[in-house]
Protein backbone atom coordinates (compact mmCIF):
# COMPACT_ATOMS: atom_id res chain seq x y z
CA UNK A 1 0.00 0.00 0.00
CA UNK A 2 2.53 2.33 1.09
CA UNK A 3 4.38 1.18 -2.22
CA UNK A 4 1.51 2.39 -4.55
CA UNK A 5 1.08 5.33 -2.98
CA UNK A 6 4.54 6.29 -3.93
CA UNK A 7 4.42 4.96 -7.24
CA UNK A 8 0.73 7.58 -7.29
CA UNK A 9 2.73 10.32 -6.40
CA UNK A 10 5.41 9.61 -8.96
CA UNK A 11 3.14 9.05 -11.37
CA UNK A 12 1.11 12.52 -10.58
CA UNK A 13 4.79 14.18 -10.49
CA UNK A 14 5.41 12.45 -14.21
CA UNK A 15 2.18 13.96 -15.44
CA UNK A 16 2.30 17.69 -13.82
CA UNK A 17 5.70 18.00 -15.32
CA UNK A 18 4.29 16.78 -18.80
CA UNK A 19 1.53 19.27 -18.81
CA UNK A 20 3.93 21.80 -17.55
CA UNK A 21 5.98 21.00 -20.85
CA UNK A 22 3.07 20.97 -22.85
CA UNK A 23 2.64 24.19 -21.76
CA UNK A 24 5.86 25.60 -22.43
CA UNK A 25 5.98 24.15 -25.89
CA UNK A 26 2.68 25.57 -26.62
CA UNK A 27 3.13 29.30 -25.90
CA UNK A 28 1.86 31.10 -28.85
CA UNK A 29 1.22 34.16 -28.22
CA UNK A 30 4.00 37.43 -28.16
CA UNK A 31 4.08 41.19 -27.11
CA UNK A 32 6.21 43.46 -29.43
CA UNK A 33 7.18 46.93 -28.55
CA UNK A 34 7.36 49.62 -30.93
CA UNK A 35 8.12 53.44 -30.28
CA UNK A 36 5.74 54.49 -32.61
CA UNK A 37 1.60 54.20 -32.63
CA UNK A 38 0.17 54.01 -36.32
CA UNK A 39 -1.98 57.26 -37.39
CA UNK A 40 -4.25 54.48 -38.60
CA UNK A 41 -4.12 50.49 -40.22
CA UNK A 42 -4.16 51.74 -43.87
CA UNK A 43 -1.23 51.07 -45.54
CA UNK A 44 -2.73 52.30 -48.87
CA UNK A 45 -3.05 56.05 -47.56
CA UNK A 46 0.09 56.94 -45.71
CA UNK A 47 3.64 57.19 -45.40
CA UNK A 48 3.70 56.25 -42.01
CA UNK A 49 6.05 52.95 -41.67
CA UNK A 50 4.52 52.28 -37.82
CA UNK A 51 1.17 50.97 -40.67
CA UNK A 52 3.35 48.26 -42.35
CA UNK A 53 5.40 47.27 -39.22
CA UNK A 54 1.69 45.87 -37.65
CA UNK A 55 -0.22 45.22 -41.15
CA UNK A 56 2.59 44.09 -43.72
CA UNK A 57 2.32 40.56 -44.47
CA UNK A 58 0.06 39.63 -41.08
CA UNK A 59 -3.16 41.63 -41.78
CA UNK A 60 -2.48 42.33 -45.70
CA UNK A 61 -0.96 40.92 -48.77
CA UNK A 62 0.52 42.24 -52.24
CA UNK A 63 0.67 40.49 -55.09
CA UNK A 64 4.67 39.75 -54.22
CA UNK A 65 6.37 40.49 -50.84
CA UNK A 66 9.60 40.72 -48.86
CA UNK A 67 11.64 38.45 -47.50
CA UNK A 68 13.60 39.42 -44.19
CA UNK A 69 16.81 38.88 -46.60
CA UNK A 70 15.58 41.02 -49.21
CA UNK A 71 13.96 38.91 -51.77
CA UNK A 72 11.10 39.20 -53.46
CA UNK A 73 8.54 35.94 -54.07
CA UNK A 74 5.30 35.20 -54.68
CA UNK A 75 2.15 36.59 -52.94
CA UNK A 76 -1.40 36.40 -53.61
CA UNK A 77 -0.06 36.01 -57.35
CA UNK A 78 1.55 32.14 -57.44
CA UNK A 79 3.02 33.43 -61.25
CA UNK A 80 3.30 35.47 -63.50
CA UNK A 81 4.28 36.27 -67.17
CA UNK A 82 6.10 38.54 -68.51
CA UNK A 83 5.35 39.73 -72.40
CA UNK A 84 8.53 39.89 -74.73
CA UNK A 85 8.63 43.48 -74.65
CA UNK A 86 8.22 44.01 -70.78
CA UNK A 87 5.36 45.43 -70.97
CA UNK A 88 2.49 43.50 -70.06
CA UNK A 89 2.11 41.49 -66.77
CA UNK A 90 -0.23 38.26 -66.84
CA UNK A 91 -0.55 37.41 -62.99
CA UNK A 92 -2.10 34.07 -61.91
CA UNK A 93 -3.79 34.46 -58.64
CA UNK A 94 -3.83 31.87 -55.86
CA UNK A 95 -7.03 29.67 -55.82
CA UNK A 96 -9.00 29.48 -52.42
CA UNK A 97 -7.65 32.95 -51.03
CA UNK A 98 -10.02 34.92 -48.86
CA UNK A 99 -10.24 37.99 -46.93
CA UNK A 100 -10.96 37.82 -43.42
CA UNK A 101 -14.53 38.89 -43.64
CA UNK A 102 -15.40 35.86 -45.63
CA UNK A 103 -15.30 37.03 -49.36
CA UNK A 104 -13.04 35.44 -51.99
CA UNK A 105 -9.92 37.67 -53.43
CA UNK A 106 -10.41 37.72 -56.49
CA UNK A 107 -8.77 39.66 -59.79
CA UNK A 108 -11.63 41.92 -59.28
CA UNK A 109 -10.35 42.79 -56.03
CA UNK A 110 -6.34 43.37 -57.64
CA UNK A 111 -7.95 45.65 -60.48
CA UNK A 112 -10.00 47.51 -57.86
CA UNK A 113 -6.44 47.89 -55.16
CA UNK A 114 -4.74 49.36 -58.59
CA UNK A 115 -6.95 51.68 -60.25
CA UNK A 116 -7.93 52.40 -56.32
CA UNK A 117 -4.01 53.92 -56.01
CA UNK A 118 -4.04 55.12 -59.57
CA UNK A 119 -6.69 57.37 -59.47
CA UNK A 120 -6.15 61.63 -59.35
CA UNK A 121 -7.66 61.76 -55.70
CA UNK A 122 -5.70 59.28 -54.30
CA UNK A 123 -3.84 59.43 -50.97
CA UNK A 124 -1.24 56.80 -51.56
CA UNK A 125 1.78 57.91 -50.53
CA UNK A 126 3.52 55.96 -52.86
CA UNK A 127 1.37 57.01 -56.07
CA UNK A 128 4.82 57.28 -58.27
CA UNK A 129 4.80 53.25 -57.65
CA UNK A 130 1.90 52.58 -59.65
CA UNK A 131 2.59 55.40 -62.16
CA UNK A 132 3.45 53.50 -65.83
CA UNK A 133 0.33 51.13 -65.64
CA UNK A 134 -1.69 51.71 -68.26
CA UNK A 135 -4.24 49.52 -67.55
CA UNK A 136 -5.36 46.45 -65.02
CA UNK A 137 -7.70 44.15 -67.09
CA UNK A 138 -9.41 41.04 -65.57
CA UNK A 139 -9.18 38.25 -68.03
CA UNK A 140 -11.02 35.35 -65.72
CA UNK A 141 -11.19 35.21 -61.50
CA UNK A 142 -8.11 33.81 -60.97
CA UNK A 143 -5.75 35.97 -63.72
CA UNK A 144 -5.11 39.67 -64.03
CA UNK A 145 -3.42 41.51 -67.01
CA UNK A 146 -0.92 44.97 -66.28
CA UNK A 147 -0.47 47.11 -68.64
CA UNK A 148 2.41 49.43 -68.84
CA UNK A 149 3.41 52.37 -70.39
CA UNK A 150 6.65 51.53 -70.88
CA UNK A 151 9.06 48.29 -69.13
CA UNK A 152 10.01 48.87 -65.99
CA UNK A 153 12.56 46.32 -64.23
CA UNK A 154 11.39 47.45 -60.90
CA UNK A 155 7.69 46.64 -61.32
CA UNK A 156 8.09 43.48 -59.21
CA UNK A 157 9.46 45.05 -56.69
CA UNK A 158 7.33 47.91 -56.57
CA UNK A 159 4.02 45.73 -55.55
CA UNK A 160 5.87 44.24 -52.65
CA UNK A 161 5.36 47.36 -51.18
CA UNK A 162 3.35 47.59 -48.40
CA UNK A 163 1.15 50.84 -50.28
CA UNK A 164 0.58 47.84 -52.89
CA UNK A 165 -1.38 45.35 -51.09
CA UNK A 166 -4.51 44.15 -52.20
CA UNK A 167 -8.11 45.48 -50.88
CA UNK A 168 -11.30 44.86 -51.20
CA UNK A 169 -14.29 47.60 -51.99
CA UNK A 170 -16.48 45.43 -49.69
CA UNK A 171 -14.37 46.58 -46.49
CA UNK A 172 -12.21 50.16 -47.85
CA UNK A 173 -14.75 52.24 -45.73
CA UNK A 174 -13.45 51.14 -42.40
CA UNK A 175 -10.34 49.95 -43.47
CA UNK A 176 -8.64 52.73 -41.18
CA UNK A 177 -9.82 51.26 -37.97
CA UNK A 178 -10.69 47.88 -39.24
CA UNK A 179 -8.44 46.35 -41.80
CA UNK A 180 -9.94 43.48 -43.49
CA UNK A 181 -6.98 41.55 -45.42
CA UNK A 182 -6.02 37.59 -46.69
CA UNK A 183 -2.87 37.82 -44.39
CA UNK A 184 -2.26 34.95 -41.56
CA UNK A 185 -3.56 36.86 -38.36
CA UNK A 186 -6.83 39.30 -38.49
CA UNK A 187 -7.13 42.54 -36.77
CA UNK A 188 -8.28 42.00 -32.91
CA UNK A 189 -8.31 45.37 -30.75
CA UNK A 190 -7.00 48.76 -31.12
CA UNK A 191 -6.54 50.42 -27.39
CA UNK A 192 -5.72 53.94 -28.40
CA UNK A 193 -2.59 55.25 -26.99
CA UNK A 194 -1.24 51.35 -26.31
CA UNK A 195 -1.67 48.74 -27.68
CA UNK A 196 -3.20 46.96 -30.74
CA UNK A 197 -4.03 42.92 -31.11
CA UNK A 198 -4.09 40.72 -33.93
CA UNK A 199 -5.16 36.63 -33.96
CA UNK A 200 -4.40 34.14 -35.87
CA UNK A 201 -6.80 33.82 -39.15
CA UNK A 202 -7.91 29.60 -39.21
CA UNK A 203 -9.19 30.54 -42.87
CA UNK A 204 -5.52 31.39 -44.11
CA UNK A 205 -4.40 30.01 -47.77
CA UNK A 206 -0.76 29.54 -46.19
CA UNK A 207 0.68 27.73 -43.96
CA UNK A 208 -0.65 28.62 -40.37
CA UNK A 209 1.55 30.93 -37.75
CA UNK A 210 2.56 29.28 -34.82
CA UNK A 211 1.52 32.18 -33.00
CA UNK A 212 -2.40 32.46 -32.02
CA UNK A 213 -1.33 36.14 -31.05
CA UNK A 214 0.10 39.22 -30.99
CA UNK A 215 0.24 42.19 -29.10
CA UNK A 216 2.15 45.69 -29.99
CA UNK A 217 2.77 47.52 -27.46
CA UNK A 218 3.55 51.55 -28.12
CA UNK A 219 6.41 52.38 -25.13
CA UNK A 220 7.63 55.71 -26.70
CA UNK A 221 10.22 57.19 -24.26
CA UNK A 222 13.76 55.07 -24.12
CA UNK A 223 13.79 54.83 -20.26
CA UNK A 224 10.35 53.19 -20.20
CA UNK A 225 11.70 50.97 -23.17
CA UNK A 226 14.45 49.29 -20.70
CA UNK A 227 12.79 49.35 -18.07
CA UNK A 228 9.69 46.97 -19.80
CA UNK A 229 12.19 45.08 -21.37
CA UNK A 230 14.22 44.39 -18.59
CA UNK A 231 11.41 43.72 -16.07
CA UNK A 232 10.17 41.33 -18.90
CA UNK A 233 6.65 43.27 -19.62
CA UNK A 234 7.41 42.74 -23.01
CA UNK A 235 8.65 40.07 -25.46
CA UNK A 236 10.32 41.62 -27.97
CA UNK A 237 11.56 45.07 -28.70
CA UNK A 238 11.28 46.25 -32.52
CA UNK A 239 14.07 48.67 -32.80
CA UNK A 240 15.01 49.15 -29.70
CA UNK A 241 15.42 53.45 -28.89
CA UNK A 242 17.95 52.99 -26.16
CA UNK A 243 21.28 51.86 -28.41
CA UNK A 244 23.07 52.56 -24.93
CA UNK A 245 21.38 49.90 -23.35
CA UNK A 246 22.41 47.03 -25.51
CA UNK A 247 25.34 45.87 -24.03
CA UNK A 248 23.31 45.18 -20.80
CA UNK A 249 20.88 43.14 -23.08
CA UNK A 250 24.11 41.32 -24.22
CA UNK A 251 25.73 40.62 -20.99
CA UNK A 252 22.22 39.00 -19.95
CA UNK A 253 21.29 35.39 -20.94
CA UNK A 254 16.85 36.40 -20.17
CA UNK A 255 17.73 37.79 -23.73
CA UNK A 256 18.87 38.26 -27.66
CA UNK A 257 20.36 41.69 -29.25
CA UNK A 258 20.02 41.82 -32.93
CA UNK A 259 21.92 44.22 -34.70
CA UNK A 260 21.11 44.32 -38.55
CA UNK A 261 20.68 46.91 -40.97
CA UNK A 262 17.69 48.80 -42.38
CA UNK A 263 16.75 50.82 -45.55
CA UNK A 264 16.64 53.97 -43.72
CA UNK A 265 18.57 56.61 -45.39
CA UNK A 266 18.66 58.98 -42.08
CA UNK A 267 18.88 62.58 -43.31
CA UNK A 268 18.70 66.19 -42.53
CA UNK A 269 15.92 66.88 -44.83
CA UNK A 270 16.04 70.58 -46.88
CA UNK A 271 12.93 72.13 -47.64
CA UNK A 272 14.50 73.24 -51.65
CA UNK A 273 11.77 75.04 -52.68
CA UNK A 274 12.10 77.95 -49.15
CA UNK A 275 14.29 80.52 -49.10
CA UNK A 276 17.39 80.03 -48.16
CA UNK A 277 17.47 76.64 -49.03
CA UNK A 278 17.14 77.14 -52.75
CA UNK A 279 20.38 78.45 -53.00
CA UNK A 280 22.88 75.17 -53.69
CA UNK A 281 25.50 76.93 -51.72
CA UNK A 282 23.67 77.41 -48.43
CA UNK A 283 22.67 73.38 -48.88
CA UNK A 284 26.11 72.60 -49.25
CA UNK A 285 27.03 74.84 -46.23
CA UNK A 286 24.31 72.93 -44.06
CA UNK A 287 26.46 69.65 -45.76
CA UNK A 288 29.95 70.76 -44.51
CA UNK A 289 28.36 72.36 -41.42
CA UNK A 290 27.47 68.43 -40.90
CA UNK A 291 29.69 65.87 -38.11
CA UNK A 292 27.95 62.47 -39.20
CA UNK A 293 30.28 60.20 -36.92
CA UNK A 294 29.60 62.79 -33.81
CA UNK A 295 26.03 62.18 -34.71
CA UNK A 296 26.62 58.33 -34.94
CA UNK A 297 28.49 57.90 -31.55
CA UNK A 298 26.25 60.49 -29.39
CA UNK A 299 22.47 59.78 -30.91
CA UNK A 300 23.16 56.17 -32.00
CA UNK A 301 25.95 55.50 -29.91
CA UNK A 302 28.34 53.99 -32.51
CA UNK A 303 25.21 52.18 -34.44
CA UNK A 304 25.10 52.99 -38.00
CA UNK A 305 26.59 53.57 -41.20
CA UNK A 306 27.45 57.18 -42.70
CA UNK A 307 25.81 58.57 -46.24
CA UNK A 308 26.38 60.50 -48.70
CA UNK A 309 23.81 60.29 -50.64
CA UNK A 310 20.70 58.61 -51.04
CA UNK A 311 21.26 55.06 -50.95
CA UNK A 312 21.87 51.98 -48.63
CA UNK A 313 25.95 51.08 -48.27
CA UNK A 314 24.90 47.37 -48.39
CA UNK A 315 23.28 47.65 -51.74
CA UNK A 316 25.71 46.26 -54.40
CA UNK A 317 25.29 49.46 -56.65
CA UNK A 318 25.99 51.93 -53.74
CA UNK A 319 28.80 54.21 -54.17
CA UNK A 320 30.35 55.93 -50.83
CA UNK A 321 29.92 59.85 -51.72
CA UNK A 322 30.53 60.75 -48.32
CA UNK A 323 34.16 62.89 -49.13
CA UNK A 324 31.91 65.18 -51.30
CA UNK A 325 30.30 66.49 -48.12
CA UNK A 326 33.13 66.66 -45.38
CA UNK A 327 32.65 68.15 -42.15
CA UNK A 328 34.43 71.33 -42.88
CA UNK A 329 32.84 74.63 -40.68
CA UNK A 330 35.52 76.77 -42.25
CA UNK A 331 34.05 76.39 -45.62
CA UNK A 332 30.32 76.08 -44.76
CA UNK A 333 30.90 79.56 -43.29
CA UNK A 334 32.59 80.90 -46.28
CA UNK A 335 29.50 79.28 -48.59
CA UNK A 336 27.26 81.42 -46.32
CA UNK A 337 28.98 84.62 -46.81
CA UNK A 338 29.15 83.97 -50.52
CA UNK A 339 25.77 83.29 -50.82
CA UNK A 340 25.14 86.84 -48.38
CA UNK A 341 24.48 85.15 -45.28
CA UNK A 342 27.39 85.98 -43.58
CA UNK A 343 25.51 87.17 -40.85
CA UNK A 344 23.71 83.87 -40.25
CA UNK A 345 20.77 82.50 -41.26
CA UNK A 346 17.75 81.34 -38.86
CA UNK A 347 15.01 78.44 -39.49
CA UNK A 348 13.22 75.56 -38.23
CA UNK A 349 14.16 72.18 -37.20
CA UNK A 350 11.25 69.49 -37.08
CA UNK A 351 11.85 66.39 -34.66
CA UNK A 352 9.30 63.90 -34.69
CA UNK A 353 9.70 61.84 -31.80
CA UNK A 354 12.60 58.46 -32.69
CA UNK A 355 15.38 58.34 -31.03
CA UNK A 356 17.28 59.36 -34.10
CA UNK A 357 15.67 62.47 -34.71
CA UNK A 358 15.27 63.81 -31.34
CA UNK A 359 18.75 62.85 -29.91
CA UNK A 360 20.54 63.33 -33.51
CA UNK A 361 18.59 67.04 -33.57
CA UNK A 362 20.38 68.65 -30.33
CA UNK A 363 23.25 67.40 -32.13
CA UNK A 364 22.79 68.82 -35.48
CA UNK A 365 21.27 72.10 -34.11
CA UNK A 366 24.92 72.51 -32.22
CA UNK A 367 26.57 71.93 -35.44
CA UNK A 368 24.84 74.21 -37.62
CA UNK A 369 25.26 77.23 -34.58
CA UNK A 370 28.73 77.15 -34.39
CA UNK A 371 28.69 78.48 -38.59
CA UNK A 372 25.95 80.69 -38.20
CA UNK A 373 22.88 78.67 -38.81
CA UNK A 374 20.40 78.91 -35.67
CA UNK A 375 17.55 75.60 -36.11
CA UNK A 376 14.74 76.44 -33.45
CA UNK A 377 14.04 73.17 -32.60
CA UNK A 378 10.38 72.15 -33.07
CA UNK A 379 9.31 68.46 -31.15
CA UNK A 380 6.56 67.20 -33.20
CA UNK A 381 4.21 64.32 -32.86
CA UNK A 382 4.18 61.52 -35.94
CA UNK A 383 0.89 62.58 -36.61
CA UNK A 384 1.67 66.25 -36.56
CA UNK A 385 5.09 65.61 -39.07
CA UNK A 386 2.73 63.70 -41.92
CA UNK A 387 0.75 66.77 -41.71
CA UNK A 388 2.81 69.67 -41.11
CA UNK A 389 6.00 68.80 -43.08
CA UNK A 390 5.28 65.39 -44.97
CA UNK A 391 1.96 66.96 -46.92
CA UNK A 392 2.11 70.82 -45.75
CA UNK A 393 5.69 71.32 -46.93
CA UNK A 394 5.51 74.02 -43.74
CA UNK A 395 9.16 73.66 -42.50
CA UNK A 396 12.86 74.24 -42.68
CA UNK A 397 14.78 71.61 -41.70
CA UNK A 398 13.62 67.71 -40.37
CA UNK A 399 14.86 64.65 -39.65
CA UNK A 400 13.63 61.72 -40.71
CA UNK A 401 14.37 57.69 -41.73
CA UNK A 402 13.67 56.90 -45.18
CA UNK A 403 13.02 53.23 -44.35
CA UNK A 404 11.19 52.39 -48.24
CA UNK A 405 13.62 50.07 -49.83
CA UNK A 406 15.22 51.37 -53.07
CA UNK A 407 13.38 54.71 -53.01
CA UNK A 408 15.90 57.01 -54.56
CA UNK A 409 12.92 57.58 -57.07
CA UNK A 410 11.84 59.80 -54.57
CA UNK A 411 14.13 62.56 -55.93
CA UNK A 412 12.08 62.60 -59.41
CA UNK A 413 8.81 63.75 -57.72
CA UNK A 414 9.03 67.36 -57.70
CA UNK A 415 6.07 67.93 -55.50
CA UNK A 416 7.37 65.61 -52.75
CA UNK A 417 8.18 67.31 -49.29
CA UNK A 418 11.88 68.55 -49.74
CA UNK A 419 10.55 69.67 -53.67
CA UNK A 420 13.61 68.90 -55.13
CA UNK A 421 12.77 69.83 -58.79
CA UNK A 422 15.74 68.54 -61.29
CA UNK A 423 14.83 67.30 -65.21
CA UNK A 424 18.03 65.78 -65.31
CA UNK A 425 17.31 63.58 -62.54
CA UNK A 426 13.60 62.81 -63.48
CA UNK A 427 15.08 61.95 -67.09
CA UNK A 428 17.50 59.36 -65.73
CA UNK A 429 14.76 57.65 -63.68
CA UNK A 430 12.52 57.64 -66.56
CA UNK A 431 15.57 55.41 -68.42
CA UNK A 432 16.56 53.47 -65.13
CA UNK A 433 12.60 52.70 -65.15
CA UNK A 434 12.97 51.00 -68.52
CA UNK A 435 16.05 49.46 -68.53
CA UNK A 436 16.61 45.85 -67.43
CA UNK A 437 20.26 44.94 -67.73
CA UNK A 438 21.58 44.63 -64.16
CA UNK A 439 25.27 45.91 -65.19
CA UNK A 440 23.18 48.91 -66.79
CA UNK A 441 20.86 49.48 -63.79
CA UNK A 442 23.86 49.78 -61.52
CA UNK A 443 25.49 52.39 -63.62
CA UNK A 444 22.31 54.55 -63.95
CA UNK A 445 22.00 54.15 -60.09
CA UNK A 446 25.21 55.39 -59.53
CA UNK A 447 24.73 58.37 -61.53
CA UNK A 448 21.63 58.97 -59.81
CA UNK A 449 23.64 59.10 -56.36
CA UNK A 450 26.13 61.19 -57.62
CA UNK A 451 23.28 64.00 -59.32
CA UNK A 452 21.97 64.17 -55.76
CA UNK A 453 24.50 64.07 -54.13
CA UNK A 454 26.25 67.16 -56.02
CA UNK A 455 22.84 69.29 -55.62
CA UNK A 456 23.14 69.02 -52.01
CA UNK A 457 19.34 68.31 -51.59
CA UNK A 458 19.24 66.80 -48.17
CA UNK A 459 21.71 66.36 -45.80
CA UNK A 460 22.82 62.92 -45.69
CA UNK A 461 23.66 61.93 -42.30
CA UNK A 462 23.79 58.02 -41.34
CA UNK A 463 21.85 54.10 -42.36
CA UNK A 464 20.19 53.81 -39.46
CA UNK A 465 20.81 50.34 -37.93
CA UNK A 466 18.38 47.81 -36.65
CA UNK A 467 18.71 47.52 -32.88
CA UNK A 468 16.04 44.78 -31.88
CA UNK A 469 15.91 43.26 -28.35
CA UNK A 470 13.68 40.29 -27.50
CA UNK A 471 13.68 37.35 -25.26
CA UNK A 472 15.73 34.52 -25.58
CA UNK A 473 13.41 31.77 -26.63
CA UNK A 474 12.08 33.96 -29.38
CA UNK A 475 12.97 33.43 -32.82
CA UNK A 476 12.34 33.93 -36.59
CA UNK A 477 12.17 37.80 -36.19
CA UNK A 478 13.58 39.23 -39.04
CA UNK A 479 17.42 40.87 -37.94
CA UNK A 480 18.01 42.92 -41.29
CA UNK A 481 14.51 45.51 -42.51
CA UNK A 482 14.46 45.12 -45.93
CA UNK A 483 11.17 47.10 -45.44
CA UNK A 484 9.08 48.33 -42.26
CA UNK A 485 7.79 45.12 -41.17
CA UNK A 486 7.22 43.08 -38.19
CA UNK A 487 6.77 39.59 -40.29
CA UNK A 488 4.89 37.37 -37.81
CA UNK A 489 4.95 34.54 -39.65
CA UNK A 490 7.97 32.76 -39.00
CA UNK A 491 7.88 34.05 -35.40
CA UNK A 492 7.75 31.19 -32.83
CA UNK A 493 8.78 30.22 -28.99
CA UNK A 494 11.88 27.29 -29.08
CA UNK A 495 10.05 24.42 -26.94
Amino acid sequence: MEMQSVRSFASALALGATLLASQAMAKSDITIAMQLEPPHLDPTSAAAQAIDSVVYTNIFEGLTRFMGDGSVVPGLAESWEISGDGTQYTFKLREGVTFHDGTAMDAEDVKFSLDRALTEDSANAQKALFAGIESVEVIDPLTVKVTLAAPNGNFLFNLAWGDAVIVASESIGDIKTNPVGTGAFTFGEWVQGDSITLNRNPEYWGDQPALETATFKFISDPTAAFAAMMAEDIDVFDNFPAPENLPQFEADPRFQVLVGSTEGETILSTNNKQPPFDDIRVRQALAHAIDRQAIIDGAMFGYGTPIGTHFAPHNPAYVDLTGNSAHDPEKAKALLAEAGFADGIETTLHLPPPSYARRGGEIIAAQLAEVGIKAEIINVEWAQWLESVFKGKDFGLTIVSHTEPMDIGIYARPDYYFQYDSLDFQTLMDTLNTTTDPEERSKLLGEAQRLIAADYVNGYLFQLAKLGVAKAGVQGLWENAPTAAIDLTAISWSE
